[in-house]
């Protein structure tokens, strides 16, 4: 599997796939030959190339809506998972309170606050996840929104998605999840999950960065105005006043991210093609190996819950995880240092700080080895 990965054909010990994941081979292919031969832009040319890279880029659409079990037309390219959830939460028409959790990433906290929704906070439970009996006592019909990670990308807790959602609904509100982490590592089907919303991005998915993706119900889509102006998302422009197109085109201002979509529709043909059920059962094999080997330390401190999807967070007693995750570097192991766009977790954890390997499909047990041989010298080194 590593041989599928030019990235990692020196032996390098990857362990930071929750930050960004290595590049396919395939994947790769897609987008040089996308930059080059093929090559024009889309949707308004008259010549057969423009034409054929139209279809290519409506392709990679259908391709990533796939991927989470939904239609094109209701599938908004966008810059990543920030840039979509902060549409969502500037273009949603009824704003009022939002229902955060403490675990969330920052582009799931700031954007609501900007965006002048009133935030509440669920908590979390004593192993690391969003508590949602906590959850049901505090969501009152003031809610408008609900927004959760699907999975944490710093303690890899799973949300039970369908009582969240049922939770939100129940008192008339619409759920976004933030599956940055999940689509990744889990199967995911949104018309089974029954969220209203669906935010991740392609650089985690083994595709290009610049590029990600907004799902919403087509007929919520259709309730929300235009976020940014500008070419392709119009229907007919004079000085008077401007009409727009529908979604999802009314929420893709300007010339698209071409190269980078059809990479994103080549990276999801690529994790369909290996099963998302086989991708999450090997890192969650990986996930058990390492919480194991680590438990058995007594310098160790983890976090999260034992099950988690891909991502083990911990502490080593008397050592920052900067200096670890220094050390592991010229042990040639490259793992997340830092709050990892977390702040409220790690209050929440009392500490400024975690380190975090996080696994992909190319992951064995043979970086898990180096991981440990790192940290053994590093408690050499501080004593």
């Amino acid at each position: 599997m590593k041989g599928e990965f030019p990235g990692l054909a020196d032996g390098w010990h990857y362990l930071d796939s929750a930050a960004t994941a290595q590049k396919p081979q395939v994947v790769i292919d897609a987008v040089t030959r996308a930059m080059g031969g093929d090559y024009a832009t889309v949707h308004r040319g008259v010549y057969a190339r423009s034409a054929n890279m139209t279809l290519a880029f409506e392709a990679a659409r259908t391709k990533v809506a796939a991927l989470i079990g939904a239609p094109a037309e209701e599938l908004v390219f966008t810059r990543g998972a920030t840039e979509a959830i902060n549409l969502l939460a500037y273009s949603w028409p009824d704003k009022g309170r939002v229902l955060l959790s403490t675990l969330e990433h920052h582009s799931n906290i700031v954007p609501w606050q900007l965006a002048g929704w009133q935030v509440d906070v669920c908590p979390l439970t004593a192993d690391g996840r969003i508590d949602l009996d906590a959850a049901e006592a505090m969501l009152t019909p003031d809610h408008k929104m609900v927004a959760f990670a699907h999975v944490s990308n710093v303690l890899g807790s799973m949300l039970d998605a369908e009582r969240a959602v049922a939770l939100a609904h129940r008192v008339g509100a619409k759920i976004l999840l933030d599956g940055c982490q999940a689509v990744a590592r889990l199967p995911v089907d949104v018309a089974a999950l029954g969220c209203d919303f669906y935010a991740f991005s392609s650089h985690k998915l083994y595709g290009p960065t610049g590029i990600g993706a907004l799902w919403g119900r087509a007929e919520l889509l259709d309730r929300m105005a235009p976020w940014q102006g500008g070419g392709a998302m119009i229907e007919r422009v004079t000085f008077a006043g401007s009409t727009f197109a529908p979604p999802p085109q009314r929420f893709e201002a300007g010339t698209p991210a071409i190269i980078e979509a059809i990479g994103f529709g080549a990276a999801a043909d690529y994790v369909r093609a290996i099963g998302l059920q086989a991708i999450h059962d090997h890192e969650a094999a990986l996930v058990a190996e390492l919480r194991a080997a680590l438990r058995a330390r007594n310098d160790i401190i983890l976090f999260g819950p034992e099950e988690s999807a891909g991502i083990v967070s911990f502490a080593m007693d008397g050592v920052h995880p900067h200096d670890l995750g220094t050390i592991l570097d010229e042990e040639g192991v490259a793992i997340r240092a830092g709050h990892h766009c977390a702040q409220p977790l790690m209050d929440h954890l009392g500490v400024p700080a975690t380190a975090r390997a996080s696994f992909g499909l190319y992951s064995d047990s043979e970086d898990i080895a180096a991981l440990l041989r790192g940290i053994e010298r590093t408690r050499r080194i501080f004593g």
